[in-house]
């Protein structure tokens, strides 16, 4: 009988250690959901039950949190997903996963701070990554020789103390239910980045709905019910991110722009944010493929334009689905409009489709790169700075160039009042009238003059516009700035009625999205 016992226990040792020999981790640990207090680690194994985080203030880690897993793919593999509670608020932790005795590497994350920290942080934000078998590396040379080259060089300390959040605007992969190629296309070339710094994509047209995006993913389930983690909210520091589902099927909900505006209204009276981020996939509006447009996406645009209007909090939405990048800012908001495309999905040349030279957009560039989000949580003049980081394209290869930059704070810092110089009399030649206003004059050092807003109207209060123009100080379109030369100071009409009283008027808007008062208003006479 005792042979027979310990030939048991032999036979059992040798079964578990087959498991323990024959699972492996075949997507690292990445970062999901994380709060002050807690945070979500998740990875996947060819086998087994056992989903252990062990993890603790240093290295030596010293704590462990047990989770669940779950069926991937109708086979052996699972998905892990361990929630850590109990954190403390902006500090580092080191952490490990175990399945089977298979253990990971040792990595480290930061939970986030709270509003009233004050602190300032560094969000990341890309898209369209989907595998190009024309250009198989790139979405890894992108975060590998890209995001973690940069954040290494430019910020001091560890990636987690340096990256707050990664954003991700949607098209994580060419088809979201092939298996194969969340592994291989998606996490795989990101495992040094999505391990230590946390993940918040929302679904592109490419993911195709599929039950893997939302198996791998445990977003905020903070949206509304029956559409969990297809629209939600995620709070760090100061600033309120929001996801959106802009794909056929969900964009015409009235569930969505119904709770949208319902947080929007709520994050007005919260006076902890100070900055929305939005992101959804599909454009309003895009210079180098007008196809990809969406009315949904417009609507999202309106929503927020308004609300940073209404409540003085500057916002962003962040997009894809053109694969280059763009940025552009509303004309009456402060609001800025952001392509953050390509990580990898293959360029949309200039040329190559239907495009178009919208007034917003000043900086539209055919290239693969990332964007960087610098918010600066002060609490008496928080501020938020924006840096495309450029690899080039194949043409022309970049090696991390900064591109484009813009910051905006949230308070006012209102350039002076401009004075509208001429014409206040009569104009001989009512086909060629030419405006004249003074020189930009700001108390603001490093303030220049960004953009100039004319209005001619035959009634003083200006309810039926005769012309109405906005150029801004750049306007790169097809590779040419099509604003050259211009100094903002004056602005052609080329035709008006003759015989006709009209008055005018013009401001001025900084750099920061900061416009003045309207100059005072003067008339002239055509002949």
């Amino acid at each position: 009988m005792k042979i027979k016992y310990q030939l048991l226990i032999f036979l059992n040792f040798v079964f578990v250690l087959g498991i323990a020999q024959n699972t492996e981790i075949l997507i690292k640990p990445y970062l999901q959901d994380a709060s002050p207090s807690s945070i979500i680690v998740k990875w996947e194994t060819s086998s087994g039950e056992e989903s252990i985080v062990e993890w603790g203030l240093t290295p030596k880690l010293g704590k462990k949190t047990t989770g669940i897993a779950y069926d991937i793919n109708f086979s052996e593999s699972r998905v892990h997903e361990v929630k850590i509670t109990g954190l403390k608020r902006f500090t580092t932790y080191h952490y490990r996963v175990v399945t089977n005795k298979v253990k990971s590497d040792i990595y480290q994350f930061k939970t986030p701070p709270f509003a009233s920290d004050n602190e300032s942080f560094n969000i990341v934000a890309m898209s369209d990554m989907q595998y190009d078998s024309s250009e198989p590396e790139k979405f890894s040379e992108v975060v590998n020789q890209g995001i973690l080259r940069y954040v290494k060089k430019e910020y001091k300390g560890d990636l987690s103390n340096n990256l707050a959040v990664v954003m991700i605007p949607g098209d994580l992969v060419v088809t979201g239910s092939v298996y194969s190629q969340w592994k291989n296309h998606f996490f795989n070339p990101a495992e040094k980045l999505f391990a230590e710094v946390p993940l918040y994509p929302v679904p592109g047209n490419h993911e195709r709905n599929s039950n893997f995006f939302f198996k791998y993913f445990s977003l905020p389930e903070n949206g509304t019910a029956a559409y969990s983690e297809h629209w939600w909210y995620k709070d760090y520091g100061n600033t309120r991110i929001l996801g959106l589902d802009s794909n056929e099927g969900f964009r015409n909900l009235g569930e969505q722009l119904a709770w949208l505006q319902k947080v929007l209204d709520e994050t007005a009276k919260n006076d902890a944010i100070d900055f929305v981020f939005a992101q959804m996939h599909h454009p309003h509006k895009s210079e180098l493929w007008i196809p990809g447009e969406t009315d949904f996406s417009g609507k999202v645009v309106a929503k927020l334009e308004k609300f940073s209007t209404d409540s003085g909090k500057p916002s962003i939405h962040f997009f894809g689905h053109t694969h280059g990048y763009s940025r552009g800012q509303s004309k009456d908001h402060k609001h800025l409009m952001v392509n953050v495309a390509s990580a990898g999905g293959a360029i949309d040349n200039w040329g190559e489709f239907e495009g178009k030279d919208y007034d917003e957009f000043t900086v539209t560039q055919d290239e693969y790169g990332f964007v960087m989000v610098e918010v600066d949580g002060d609490k008496e003049d928080p501020k938020f700075t924006l840096k495309r980081i450029s690899r080039g394209n194949t043409v022309h290869p970049k090696d991390n160039e900064l591109t484009d930059s813009i910051t905006v704070w949230k308070k006012d810092r209102k350039p002076a009042t401009p004075k509208a110089l001429a014409p206040q009399t009569v104009v001989e030649d009512f086909k060629g009238v030419v405006l004249k206003a003074d020189l930009f004059e700001s108390t603001f050092d490093t303030a220049f003059h960004a953009a100039s807003h004319w209005q001619v109207s035959e009634d003083k209060d200006f309810e039926k516009l005769s012309y109405n123009s906005w150029k801004q100080h750049e306007n790169w379109y097809y590779k040419e700035n099509r604003q050259k030369d211009d100094d903002l100071t004056d602005e052609k009409i080329k035709r008006l009625k003759p015989n006709t009283t009209y008055f005018w008027r013009v401001r001025y808007r900084d750099q920061n999205l900061n416009w003045s008062n309207w100059s005072k208003t003067v008339t002239f006479k055509t002949k």
